[in-house]
């Protein structure tokens, strides 16, 4: 199963090819011959517990590309003046999720352990050139079903 291509204000998604095998699978992310890759800054990975919300990031500058390969996880995403988008990624939605500057995103887990989000930014970190706000924040019209 893929994801229907989306867009909105700041974000766009996209479907993803899975191979699966008797052995395993390839899951395709990001190739610097996609017409919609930027440019390369670090790619790393992070784990979610089912259950939890990692919420409110903010980027100034650098764009981010997600997936996730193992597991589930809602992302949401909100440019201020605009209406929060909440979209699921993981295996049985396999999709690439662009994040652009401006925009706040947060994470839900939803897969049952812990689902793992890969992530390839445009830029390596830089804790400067972010923002964050507590999963609660009144700032963001947006209340996690589980807070």
């Amino acid at each position: 199963m893929s994801v229907a291509p989306a867009e909105g204000d700041g974000w766009s998604l996209r479907p993803l090819r899975l191979f699966p095998d008797e052995r395993g699978a390839v899951l395709h992310m990001l190739r610097a011959s996609d017409a919609h890759f930027e440019r390369f800054g670090e790619i790393y990975f992070s784990t979610i517990r089912q259950g939890v919300v990692k919420a409110w990031h903010l980027h100034r500058t650098k764009t981010i590309n997600l997936a996730v390969p193992i597991g589930a996880v809602r992302v949401v995403v909100w440019r201020e003046g605009g209406t929060a988008q909440e979209l699921t990624l993981g295996r049985e939605a396999y999709g690439l999720l662009t994040i652009r500057p401006g925009v706040w995103y947060g994470f839900e887990g939803l897969g049952a352990g812990e689902s793992l989000i890969a992530n390839c930014a445009t830029e390596p970190y830089d804790a400067a050139e972010g923002e964050d706000l507590p999963p609660d924040s009144a700032r963001v019209p947006y209340r996690w079903p589980l807070l």
